[in-house]
This record gives C-alpha cells, sequence and structure tokens, in this order.
C-alpha cells in the first residue's frame, strides 16, 4: 500500500511524480530543487542558498508526510559542480545535528532548470 503526500508549503511537482510517497513505514521524498513554493521561482544567490531552501523544501514535505527531517535515515545529494560540495555541506550539516543520515553525493551533467543542487530523502514514518 502507498499514499501521495502532496503540501502547498513546497513546490508543486513540475511532472508525473509524487512530492513524497508513505509505504510501509516510510516516506520516500522526491528530489527538490531550489524552487520558492509561492513562486515556483528558483531562489537568487549561491550554493548557500539554493541548499538551504531545497533542506527547507524537503522539510516541509516531511511534515506533510508526519515526519521530519529528525528521521531521515538516507538522503542523496547531486551537484552540478563538486567544488560547492564544502558550502552545501556547512549549510546541509546544519540541518542534522544529532545522528545525521547515511547519504550518497554525486556530481551530475546537469541538473532541472539549472541549479547546483537537488537531494532527496527517506526517512521513518511519524508512526
Amino acid at each position: 500500500m502507498k499514499d501521495r503526500v502532496q503540501t502547498d508549503n513546497a513546490p508543486k511537482a513540475i511532472g508525473p511524480y509524487s512530492q513524497a510517497i508513505k509505504s510501509n513505514g516510510f516516506v520516500f521524498a522526491s528530489g527538490q530543487i531550489p524552487l520558492d513554493p509561492a513562486t515556483m521561482q528558483i531562489v537568487e544567490g549561491g550554493i548557500r542558498e539554493q541548499t538551504e531552501r531545497v533542506m527547507n523544501n524537503l522539510g516541509a514535505v516531511l511534515q506533510a508526510a508526519g515526519s521530519s527531517l529528525e528521521r531521515v535515515v538516507k538522503t542523496t545529494v547531486y551537484l552540478a559542480d563538486l567544488t560547492d560540495f564544502g558550502e552545501m555541506n556547512e549549510v546541509y550539516g546544519g540541518f542534522f545535528k544529532e545522528i545525521p543520515p547515511a547519504r550518497s553525493t554525486v556530481e551530475v551533467a546537469r541538473l532541472p532548470r539549472d541549479v547546483r543542487v537537488e537531494i532527496d530523502v527517506i526517512a521513518l514514518d511519524g508512526l
């Protein structure tokens, strides 16, 4: 069984996918890019601002699912340029202070709308 997660506090899906799916005690959140949910425009600034927006978007999706960033067990970070890793990592680390999740980070050739970062997460359901 699976349930769709939808919130107006994060960017609307811009394709045939769900913001997240709840299934078997987990929340699988689709990758978020640094879109402002109110305007659906990319946030201004560099990798720090983009990472913060992505993490806030993920937090909103997880909250709508009845979970939270504290319950994240795995993340995948996609960077347009690995030289952004240090700055992304500083911002990212501020969201995971206690027990940080397992993580993979990869450089990709290109991201949607030419953003610098996209992150997806798997979290424990709030049940």
